[in-house]
């Protein structure tokens, strides 16, 4: 009886990347280029020389792309998310008095907080 070789597939329940940008870094991606190819599009209907569309889109698509790969490397998957939601979290919360935590034994808490 003849061998069967399967290879095994290790990207299950992994995050899609490509060249190295993960996630939806690929989709910002996209979404940028798409910009910069209407950008592109509309300097040359104005007017502005062809070298200095192509010039100013190339420098935009650079700087597109360096810092889509340092978001990607920096934030990761999941990372870019967990940062803006830990901006919404308060630094410290302040009480100056204990009325809060006294009702908060009773049943009305939720009726006549302050």
């Amino acid at each position: 009886m003849a061998n069967s070789v399967y290879t095994i597939n290790r990207g299950i329940n992994k995050a899609i990347e490509f060249k190295g940008l993960k996630a939806q870094y690929i989709w910002y991606f996209g979404a940028g280029i798409m910009i910069l190819l209407i950008l592109f599009g509309l300097m040359y209907l104005i007017g502005i020389p062809s070298f200095l569309c192509v010039g100013i889109t190339l420098l935009a698509g650079t700087g597109l792309v360096y810092k889509l790969y340092g978001m990607s490397n920096k934030y990761g998957e999941h990372g870019m998310m967990k940062a803006i939601a830990q901006r919404s979290i308060p630094k410290l919360v302040k009480s100056n008095s204990r009325r809060i935590f006294i009702k908060s034994k009773t049943k009305d808490y939720g009726k006549n907080a302050s």
